[in-house]
């Protein structure tokens, strides 16, 4: 069975890139393209893993968390924040938020794999 990993950022190009990495990894990958989208998205398909950048319309990705952690169904989904934004201290920003991972943007494809299978 391939476990099903939503993408969610605002960046048409990053979730391209992100999706063909996933599925030459044989991994299912659902789409979103904004915070709000994400959670819906979610709730509907309940994946294995949510990849979250963290600066999108409508919903950031803290928000994103947020509505995921209070949901029952989705409280323990691994939630990993993508960020553009690599300042110091936004790792442990994030973590501290209740991320389960933090990937800096732009993504190194081979870290991104060992990220995802070390969520999984």
């Amino acid at each position: 069975m391939s476990h099903k990993i939503l993408v969610a950022d605002d960046n048409a190009a990053s979730r391209e890139l992100i999706r063909e990495v996933l599925e030459m990894s044989g991994y299912d990958v659902m789409e979103a393209v904004d915070g709000r989208e994400a959670v819906a998205r979610a709730r509907e398909g309940v994946p294995d893993l949510l990849l979250v950048d963290i600066q999108m319309p409508h919903v950031d990705g803290f928000g994103v968390l947020r509505e995921l952690r209070s949901d029952p169904r989705l409280s323990n989904v691994r939630v990993v924040a993508l960020t553009a934004f690599a300042m110091h201290g936004d790792r442990e920003r994030a973590l501290d938020a209740g991320f389960d991972g933090y990937i800096s943007k732009p993504v190194e494809i081979a870290a991104l794999r060992k990220e995802i299978q070390r969520f999984l």
